[in-house]
Parts: structure tokens; sequence; C-alpha cells
């Protein structure tokens, strides 16, 4: 039986030179290569994507797939690669391992925001973040619930709702903890908090265990929209009644060789 693998490829010109090596090494060694171009080339039955790029390319292609429920592993021709597994140099090395069956799984949750507007529900899904902003380049006030419990009316720019696998980007950014991702919470960054005599935000991040959903309700003043941003992905909703983010149920099972450990990767990519 022929074994499959996908492959996806952001458009530059070193990436596409580092794919065509790939298909070659993985079909030399009797694999069955699908380059995926479009929804139409992605096989369903494969036991692997492998996407080449950098982050941003591997956060395109789950998103672009729907968080398909197979192992991914990439191949890092960005800049930071903090998903990312192999290097460019590494291709022989790979192929070697995953014949051997030299390789890991690491499970990471993805976040999902519910939005219920006056004109029906959207649901958007982030495997860093979602990010609750005004799209008018104001200050927002939002009514932050933990499940039912109200805890703070937030004023500022806005705020970010982040994953463990996204706790060392837009969130670390902004101030929020770096976070192993074999801890299950959510975590609530302040984006510019306003904490003032007549506005009293919280300044720090805030942890939050998975069963509890993050409830949201804008105060609206000058417009009635609000923007969110999943994964970098931007979305305009306008009359919401309220949003509420936890985990899907959708899992991203990231391959990883054997020997990674998440603490060298933070120290390799932010310390050395």
């Amino acid at each position: 039986m022929s074994r499959i693998i996908n492959i996806t490829s952001n458009r530059n010109p070193v990436s596409q030179e580092i794919k065509n090596s790939l298909v070659e090494k993985l079909t030399d060694a009797g694999f069955t290569v699908r380059n995926v171009t479009s929804k139409n080339d992605f096989d369903r039955e494969a036991e692997l994507i492998v996407c080449i790029g950098g982050d941003g390319a591997m956060l395109r292609t789950l998103r672009y797939l729907d968080f398909p429920q197979m192992p991914i592993i990439g191949v890092n021709t960005g800049h930071l690669g903090f998903f990312q597994e192999i290097a460019p140099e590494q291709l022989d090395s790979f192929v070697e391992a995953y014949e051997k069956g030299s390789f890991i799984i690491q499970e990471l949750k993805v976040a999902q925001a519910e939005v219920d507007t006056v004109k029906g529900k959207a649901i958007l899904s982030g495997l860093n973040e979602i990010v609750i902003k005004s799209d008018m380049s104001r200050s927002v006030h939002l009514n932050l619930f933990f499940g039912d419990n109200f805890v703070e009316r937030f004023s500022g720019d806005g705020l970010l709702i982040s994953t463990p696998a996204g706790s060392t980007a837009y969130n670390y950014a902004l101030g929020g903890c770096i976070v192993d991702p074999r801890i299950d919470l959510l975590q609530v960054t302040p984006m510019a908090p306003m904490n003032t005599k007549a506005f009293r935000s919280f300044t720090s991040s805030v942890i939050v265990p998975p069963e509890i959903c993050i409830n949201i309700e804008p105060e609206f003043t000058f417009e009635n929209s609000l923007l969110l941003v999943a994964d970098g992905y931007e979305y305009t909703f306008s009359d919401i009644n309220h949003i509420t983010i936890s985990f899907s149920k959708e899992k991203v099972q990231l391959l990883r060789l054997e020997g990674y450990e998440f603490w060298n990767k933070v120290k390799t990519k932010f310390l050395e």
C-alpha cells in the first residue's frame, strides 16, 4: 500500500527549490508525494503534511486546509521558525528519521471565538491567538467575564487571548507569559490598558483554566463594530451581543523529531 505525503510551500524561490529536492528524496524512499497548491490537491488519506516556509506559512496551511487531523511538520525557510522542525540542510536526516519512526507528536489545542451578532453567529479559530480590538484605531470598552463571573470593564486598545502555542508570538511581544504547551490554559493579555481614576483595567496577563469560557460583551460609544483577528486574519463584526472564547475540538498534531524539547527551542530562538 502506497504511503502518501502532502507537501505545501510558500512561493519563495528558496522554498520552491527545497520542495523539489524533498519531493525527489521522498519519492526515492518509496513515498507518494502530493504537491498541494489547492484544496483539490490535498489527499486526506495521506499520513503526513510537510510545510515549507516560516511560521506564517504553517499557520496559513493549517487554516487553508481547515486544521486537518493529520500530523504536520515544517521545513524552515522563514525567520523565527518556532513551529518549523527541520532546517533546509536536514532533509536527508528527516527522511531517514521518519522512515524509522524516530519522532513524537506534539498535540496543540486551537482557540475558538464564537461571535454572536444581531445578524447571526460566526466562529473563528486560531492556533496562536484571538485578538479583539477597534476597527477605527480607537480605545474599546469590553466587559470581561470568566464563565458567568464578571471580572472587569476593560478599557484600552484591546484584548489578546492566546493558547500555549501562541504564548511565544504576539502575546510575548505584549509582555505576556511564555507557556509550556504541555500546560492546558488560555491567557488573556491586555493591549495598552487604561488604569486611571476613570478607567480601571488589569495591566498584566490573566491565566484561566481550559474548562472556563471567556465571555466578552462590548460597550459601544462611537461606532458599533469591532475587529477580530485570528492568527493574523482580520474579520470585522457589527452589532455584537457577545463573544465567547474557548478551546475548540480541533487539535494540531505537530510532528517533532526525537530529542525535541520545548525549552531548548525557546532558548535557541530567543536567547542564543
